[in-house]
């Protein structure tokens, strides 16, 4: 994967030359990381491996979403529909189904992140901290002007829309009428790593990873905090030795919430009071999923781990696909499911990690986590490209 960092927010003041420096800088700092395509990798990705395949997967049906998707966009399921944003600007509900499309709007600008839709309200934000809403028709609703760049996708729930910015600020928005209600602000480092991160919404409660280490959790009602806890503590003696970001989404199963940081640990804390439960050394770049008996995340070699969710014990790890520049897996049936660079979707078995099934999309690389849904496994394509496999028992 090409690690790539992202400064905190820089005063306009300061002239872009000098930002320019900065930030070239901390990219030749990275030696061995393929940030550019004339660059070489330090590591070659293991290529595909022969295997029997023990899980049936098939590829149901695919639509264009737009042109160009990355890191900051995440389809979204409700109902039978599945929302997807695009950087071009481009946002569409389709049928779960079938991939028809319902509706298909357009912001009008470069998009920086999306998707968040409750189903009646779809949210996208841009690189300029703008946060647009469409209504259930594909028309734009509102727009609302967050402090600094969102590349985080918008959560949309409990009549509000939550954003978090560039600044280490969650902010609310009234999903009817793009007032604020509330602000919260964490401090920071002054080097964060730009890479997928998601916020999630349970029981009243936001939940948000950030860089440094941190996961807070944020009531919905008034903004209050109810908690932060430590995933890892930043270490070494640099800036880019001391990036320690929480990365994907945390995750909830039953009374524990999880997450997982770059450079740091995996952990696991009571979703109450945030004290630690368990917490294990790990460096993972995307995030990690978890179901009622497993955690599960690749390190930041593409190395994929099984954990047990009471205890933290390292249950299976499957080095099949090192380098691969997996995506956080997610959990669906008795597989857990991974996207590549190559857009692959591989498929291990969540007991013991071995390979299942493996099928193509469009060739292009899959950033973002898959969707599990009650249709089958959603991906969404740096192309571009919506799909829905079909994921047998």
């Amino acid at each position: 994967m090409a690690i790539t960092f992202q400064q905190r927010h820089v005063s306009p003041r300061v002239p872009a030359l000098m930002r320019a420096v900065a930030v070239a800088l901390v990219i030749g700092a990275l030696g061995g990381c393929s940030l550019f395509g004339g660059n070489k990798p330090r590591y070659v990705p293991a290529p595909l491996t022969t295997f029997t395949p023990n899980l049936t997967v098939n590829a149901v049906w695919s639509v264009s979403a737009g042109n160009k998707s990355g890191v900051g966009f995440v389809p979204v399921a409700v109902g039978n529909s599945v929302y997807a944003a695009t950087e071009n600007g481009t946002v569409g509900k389709y049928d779960l189904t079938t991939g028809a499309t319902q509706w298909r709007g357009s912001a009008k600008q470069t998009l920086s992140a999306g998707v968040g839709s409750d189903g009646k309200i779809t949210a996208v934000a841009t690189p300029r901290g703008e946060v647009i809403a469409f209504d259930d028709n594909g028309q734009i609703k509102w727009t609302a002007q967050a402090t600094s760049e969102v590349t985080v996708p918008p959560l949309v729930a409990e009549g509000m829309v939550v954003v978090r910015s560039g600044d280490y600020r969650v902010q609310a928005f009234d999903a009817e009428t793009g007032r604020r209600r509330w602000s919260v602000q964490r401090p920071g480092p002054a080097l964060a790593l730009r890479a997928p991160g998601e916020m999630l919404l349970s029981n009243g409660f936001v939940f948000s990873g950030l860089p440094g280490g941190k996961v807070i959790a944020i009531s919905t009602a008034n903004g209050a905090m109810r908690w932060e806890g430590t995933v890892s503590n930043p270490t070494g003696t640099s800036e880019l030795e001391r990036v320690s970001d929480v990365v994907g989404a945390p995750v909830i199963s039953g009374r524990l919430l999880c997450a997982v940081t770059y450079q740091g640990r995996i952990s696991c804390f009571d979703v109450s009071s945030g004290n630690t439960t368990w917490s294990r050394e790990f460096s993972s770049v995307n995030g990690m999923s978890a179901d009622v008996r497993f955690a599960y995340s690749a390190n930041d070699k593409s190395v994929v781990y099984g954990f047990a969710l009471d205890g933290g014990a390292n249950v299976w790890k499957q080095d099949a696909l090192q380098h691969r520049s997996l995506t956080a897996p997610v959990s669906l049936g008795r597989a857990i499911a991974l996207g590549d660079y190559q857009g692959y979707v591989h498929f291990l078995g969540r007991e013991d990690g071995r390979l299942l099934a493996r099928i193509a999309t469009d060739g292009s690389a899959i950033v973002s986590r898959p969707l599990a849904t009650t249709r089958g496994l959603i991906v969404q394509t740096s192309k571009g490209n919506l799909a829905l496999l079909g994921v047998g028992e």
